[in-house]
C-alpha cells in the first residue's frame, strides 16, 4: 500500500440514473426493484437518505439523449426491455434530494455536445446555490449517434473532436463562473439602493471557434464557484482532457491489474498537468451483492441473475462500444479488429475481459456478465467479506473509492448500508462522519473553490489582468 493511500478511506459513490433498471436490463422485473418508481421524487428522496446514512460522498446520475439503437439497427430491443429508456432529466431531480439531506453531493451528468454552455452554466450555479455547494458536474461529450440525429446532426463529432469542442465549452463555462463576478460584486446595500457593484460585474469577452460569448454572466458566485468536475473518460484523449478538467474520475476495469494500470494512467497525465497525483479521486465501477452471510449473498445473487435480460445487456453493450453485437454469434469474441466511435474505453475493456480460464469471453459470456449490474466487477459475500475485498482492491490499485452499482434499488444500496459499511468501519477504513462544508471540501478537506493548480484558475480576473 502507498503512503496516500493508507491515508484515505474508502470511499463510496452510488450509481443511478434516471431511468429504469440503469445497468441491470431485465432486472426492474425483480419483486423488490423499485426502479419503475423513477418518475416520482419518493423513490428519489428515499434513496437519498439511505446514501446519507451510508455517509456516501454522493449519488453519481448517469444520462444519456438518444436511445441504444445500434444493437440490431433499431430501437426495438431498448424499449421492449427498458435498457435506459424511458430516461428523464437528471438535474431536475437534485433539488428535491437536497431538502432532505445535509451533506450528500449529487454528481449529475450533462454533455457538451448539444447545449449551449451560456445557460448551462446558469442552471449549474442554480444547483449550486439551492444544494449549497453539493452539486458536481460529470463532464461527457456524448457517444450515441441517436442522440446527435436528434439534435439536427448526421452523426456524432469525431472521438477526438469531441474533446476539442469540449475543451472550449469548459472554457466559457470557467469564464463565466471564476471570472465573470467579483467575490464581492454583491453588496446588498438597502441605504444606498445598490444589490450588486457594477464595477465588479465583468464581461467574460469569449470568441473561439465554437462559441461566442461577450457579456456577463449572469448567476452571482455560488459556494463553489464551479461546481467539481467529474469525468469518466479513459481514452487517451479523454485522459488528457481529465488531467486538465476533473476532480473526480470514473473507471470501469474488470481485473486489479486493468485498474491499477489505468489509475496510473491517470495520477501521471495529472502530474504531466502540473496538478498533485491526488489531485483527482477516482472511482472504480462495482456491484455488491451482500447479506448477513455469506450462503444469503449467494442466493441472492443467483435470483438476480435469473432476471437478466441478455437482449438489453447486448444492448447496452452495443450502444457503448457503437458495435452492433447482433451481427455477432454468441459464441464469438469481439476481436482487435474493432474501430469505435463510441466510448473507446469500453471497446478495450470488454476486448480483455475474461473468466477463469484466461480466454477471451464470448458474447454470450459478456452479456452475463453486464445483465446484473453494468460491466464492473461484481463482490459477493457476506458484508465482511465484501469490506476486506473492496480494499483489496485500494491497497493493490491506489483507487480511491467505488462508483456502486446496483443489481436491484434501492435494496443494492440498503444492503451496503446495513451489512458492508459497519465492517469497513470496523476496520478503520471507512468515515464515521462527514466532512464539513462543501462537496468540494468534503472530497479534498482544502476549501470549497478550486486549487489555483487548477485550469480553472487561468481564467479567474486575476489571471487574465496580468495576461
Amino acid at each position: 500500500m502507498t503512503a496516500a493511500a493508507a491515508q484515505r478511506h474508502v470511499r463510496f459513490n452510488a450509481f443511478d440514473m434516471n431511468c429504469v433498471g440503469h445497468q441491470s436490463p431485465g432486472l426492474w422485473r425483480h419483486p423488490q426493484d423499485k426502479s419503475a418508481d423513477y418518475n416520482t421524487i419518493g423513490y428519489w428522496t428515499h434513496l437519498a437518505k439511505v446514501l446519507e446514512k451510508g455517509l456516501f460522498d454522493g449519488l453519481f446520475i448517469a444520462d444519456v439523449l438518444g436511445t441504444y439503437d445500434v444493437f440490431g439497427g433499431t430501437n426495438e430491443v431498448p424499449l421492449r426491455t427498458a435498457a435506459q429508456v424511458p430516461v428523464n432529466d437528471p438535474f431536475l431531480l437534485v433539488s428535491a434530494m437536497a431538502a432532505v439531506t445535509e451533506n450528500l453531493g449529487f454528481g449529475v451528468t450533462a454533455g457538451t455536445a448539444y447545449e449551449h454552455p451560456y445557460p448551462f452554466s446558469r442552471r449549474l450555479a442554480t444547483l449550486d446555490h439551492l444544494t449549497n455547494g453539493r452539486v458536481g458536474w460529470n463532464v461527457v461529450t456524448g457517444y450515441l449517434p441517436s442522440a446527435a440525429r436528434n439534435m439536427g446532426q448526421e452523426d456524432q463529432l469525431e472521438h477526438d473532436e469531441r474533446y476539442n469542442h469540449a475543451d472550449e465549452y469548459m472554457e466559457v463555462v470557467y469564464k463565466l463562473l471564476e471570472g465573470s463576478w467579483e467575490d464581492d460584486a454583491v453588496v446588498k446595500d438597502r441605504e444606498r439602493g445598490i444589490f450588486t457593484d457594477p464595477a465588479k460585474v465583468h464581461e467574460i469577452r469569449h470568441e473561439g471557434k465554437y462559441f461566442k460569448v461577450p457579456g456577463i454572466a449572469i448567476t452571482e458566485p455560488s459556494p463553489q464557484r464551479t461546481p467539481v468536475i467529474f469525468q469518466a473518460g479513459a481514452s487517451p484523449r479523454g485522459m488528457k482532457f481529465a488531467a486538465q478538467n476533473a476532480e473526480a474520475v470514473f473507471v470501469t476495469c474488470p481485473t486489479k491489474e486493468m485498474l491499477a494500470a489505468t489509475v496510473k494512467k491517470i495520477r501521471d497525465a495529472a502530474e504531466a498537468a502540473g496538478r498533485d497525483r491526488y489531485d483527482i479521486r477516482i472511482y472504480t465501477m462495482q456491484t455488491v451483492v451482500t447479506g448477513p452471510d455469506s450462503a444469503t449473498a449467494q442466493a441472492k445473487f443467483e435470483d438476480y441473475k435469473s432476471y437478466a435480460d441478455i437482449d438489453g445487456a447486448l444492448a447496452l453493450i452495443s450502444g457503448w462500444m457503437g458495435v452492433d453485437l447482433s451481427t455477432y454469434g454468441p459464441d464469438d469474441v469481439i476481436g482487435d479488429n474493432v474501430k469505435s466511435n463510441a466510448i473507446q474505453s469500453s471497446v478495450e475493456t470488454f476486448q480483455k475481459a475474461s473468466g477463469d480460464t484466461g480466454k477471451p469471453w464470448t458474447i454470450r459470456q459478456l452479456a452475463e456478465w453486464v445483465g446484473v449490474g453494468g460491466f464492473g466487477p461484481i463482490t459477493v459475500g457476506s458484508g465482511a467479506e465484501v469490506a476486506a475485498k473492496l480494499v483489496e482492491w485500494v491497497e493493490e490499485t491506489d483507487v480511491d473509492g467505488f462508483n456502486l452499482a446496483y443489481a436491484i434499488t434501492p435494496g443494492t444500496f440498503e444492503d451496503i448500508v446495513e451489512f458492508v459499511v459497519p465492517e469497513l468501519q470496523k476496520l478503520g477504513a471507512y468515515p464515521t462522519e462527514y466532512a464539513p462544508g462543501t462537496l468540494r471540501n468534503k472530497l479534498f478537506g482544502r476549501g470549497d473553490k478550486l486549487p489555483e493548480n487548477h485550469r480553472a484558475a487561468n481564467y479567474r480576473l486575476e489571471a487574465l489582468a496580468k495576461l
